[in-house]
């Protein structure tokens, strides 16, 4: 087994912020030209709403999926002509999109439809206002569950992330997201912290969402990934289209294990990791999961080559 390997990893929602993608645009033209692509894809200017916000705005989760997608991209298509390549892709939550695309999976064009409708599935699942999710920091799993128990009164509440040892993150509707994260304050979390999501994901409020999506991938072709691909659900690796398309519909309902799903992937042989796409929070999560493994972003490895 070779154990010199490359992953991309790709952040998923929460990673949005006003702005993203603008300075990846002024270092490579092609950049612009990959921006307009979404722009036409999806009917409006979604690059605009990167580049200006508002936040609350760029959030919404059928804005927040195509725009994290598409400055992704840029960032892949960056390292590709870097010649910087991966043997090995993952994704966080929607970050899996844009490792798809990585690993040839789906057209970068149908990505963006797909995200874009899975943004609205999941907004009609779970209106917004209705429902949401927050890290809590330094509970340990058994006191997270407990808590989320005892706030099920006031509202579905669950774990829907193992991030990594001492931060999981809680998703439900918003009582009982709010009691639980009064009550995990109570028994010694350090912080519990809401996230820059507008829907209770991962858990079992999508589970309409997730039936939809699953009609909506049988309308794209889906192909053997030709990179190592691994996945959220369970973090174990998939070898075919039609395994990662009945692993997307499931990651909807289904909890993220990233610690699991990063450990393995440094099992298959794993040594040097880029965070492809926006902000830095895979660098935060990899910190605690492996402190001798260290992330860079796609700027560092750009100035390390010039």
């Amino acid at each position: 087994m070779n154990y010199n390997l490359t992953a991309f990893l790709f952040p998923g929602q929460g990673s949005q912020y006003v702005g993203m993608g603008a300075d990846l645009r002024e270092k490579r033209q092609f950049v612009g030209e990959i921006f307009e692509e979404a722009d036409q894809v999806l009917g409006f200017p979604i690059s605009e709403l990167m580049f200006k916000g508002p936040l609350p705005t760029l959030s919404l989760t059928v804005n927040a999926q195509p725009a994290l997608l598409t400055v992704s991209v840029a960032a892949l298509e960056i390292m590709r002509r870097e010649n910087i390549l991966p043997d090995i892709v993952a994704g966080h939550s929607l970050g899996e999109y844009s490792a798809l695309v990585a690993a040839g999976v789906v057209s970068y064009h149908d990505a963006l439809r797909i995200v874009r409708r899975r943004g609205e599935l999941m907004a009609e699942a779970c209106p917004e206002g209705q429902g949401g999710m927050a890290a809590v920091l330094g509970l340990d799993v058994e006191k997270v569950e407990e808590v989320c128990q005892a706030a099920s009164d006031a509202g579905w509440v669950g774990i829907a992330n193992f991030n990594c040892p001492g931060q999981l993150v809680i998703s439900g509707e918003n009582a009982g997201l709010e009691k639980a994260s009064r009550l995990a304050k109570e028994e010694g979390a350090k912080r519990v912290v809401p996230l820059k999501v507008s829907g209770p994901f991962h858990s079992p409020l999508m589970k309409k969402a997730a039936e939809e999506l699953a009609v909506e991938l049988e309308k794209f072709e889906f192909k053997d990934p030709a990179l190592r691909f691994f996945t959220n659900v369970r973090g174990r690796e998939l070898k075919s289209g039609e395994e990662i398309k009945r692993s997307l519909v499931d990651q909807l309902t289904s909890c993220v294990v990233w610690d699991v799903q990063v450990r393995k992937i440094i099992e298959a042989g794993a040594t040097q990791f880029f965070e492809v796409g926006p902000g830095k929070v895979l660098r935060g999560l990899m910190r605690r999961i492996n402190s001798q493994m260290l992330i860079k972003s796609v700027e560092e490895a750009i100035s390390g080559l010039q």
